[in-house]
């Protein structure tokens, strides 16, 4: 079956866009192992970024996307949102193995679309911030694909707060404690695998290292959660301290979901710092 193309034309100041949809990553029949393509007309070995869709990895879509195609375009950029398999039909191991899965067919093909494998930036909102940090620290499961982080110019968790799985867990379980709530039903001790060596394998902080060919991190956090913020503070010690190019912006005035959706507005201040990290990292 063809994909579906379709042109959109945009203002005098965007480019117009080619968007390819449901472009299937494995061969199974599964629904959920397909991606979408946008590039520009007539793209040419432009970088790709590949973008992981949150939902609490029980929900979501990679068409949840608002401005950031069209943001991203008019960067120069193709832009590569996925679907993967969602608790608790897989367990998050197998998870985070669809997600590099969807990298590694991009990888393969992305030249054909106009884009440069060689020049990939991943990001991810909420736990597909988790899924892009987990990808881009723990070398283990692009490898299986026949891939490697070296081919990374950067990595953009946004207001993830599973980053260190075992401080959230401590976190959430303490606070209910101490104010006599009850347990909470499926929570982070369990999405993660009920042990904690799984939570500690699932954690990024746990596999960052120092000349590991880690890409420069963009973490975006709202500013006033206290979760997001101590995981995206705790991830940026972290990679700081093994030599990994990073800066942490907490946005103010926001809110989880807002500060998502927001990215690609001309005033806003996340997208600002997200413009500048995008400019450094490709003048390397």
């Amino acid at each position: 079956m063809k994909h579906l193309i379709i042109s959109l034309a945009f203002c005098v100041t965007a480019f117009a866009q080619n968007v390819q949809r449901d472009i299937r990553y494995l061969d199974d029949g599964h629904a959920r192992h397909v991606l979408d393509i946008y590039a520009p007309k007539d793209a040419k070995n432009l970088p790709v970024v590949f973008w992981i869709h949150g939902g609490g990895w029980q929900q979501g879509d990679k068409t949840d996307v608002k401005l950031k195609p069209q943001w991203f375009i008019d960067k120069g950029f193709v832009f590569v949102p996925t679907n993967y398999r969602l608790l608790p039909e897989v367990n998050m191991g197998t998870l985070i193995r669809d997600v590099a899965k969807a990298y590694g067919w991009m990888h393969k093909h992305i030249a054909e679309y106009g884009g440069d494998p060689k020049r990939v930036l991943v990001g991810g909102h909420s736990a597909g911030a988790q899924l892009a940090a987990i990808i881009c620290t723990d070398d283990r499961y692009l490898k299986a694909e026949g891939d490697s982080l070296d081919d990374l110019i950067g990595c953009v968790p946004v207001d993830g707060d599973t980053y260190d799985v075992p401080a959230i867990i401590e976190t959430a379980e303490t606070r209910l404690r101490v104010h006599h709530l009850p347990p909470r039903v499926n929570g982070h001790r369990e999405k993660f695998g009920s042990t904690p060596e799984n939570h500690l394998n699932f954690s990024a902080v746990t596999h960052v290292a120092k000349d590991k060919g880690i890409p420069p991190f963009l973490i975006l956090h709202v500013a006033s959660h206290p979760d997001t913020s101590a995981q995206a503070q705790r991830l940026g010690a972290v990679l700081k301290e093994s030599g990994v190019t990073t800066t942490v912006f907490g946005a103010k005035d926001t809110s989880h979901v807002k500060l998502n959706d927001d990215l690609g507005l001309p005033d806003d201040p996340a997208t600002k710092a997200l413009s500048e990290f995008v400019a450094k990292v490709l003048k390397k």
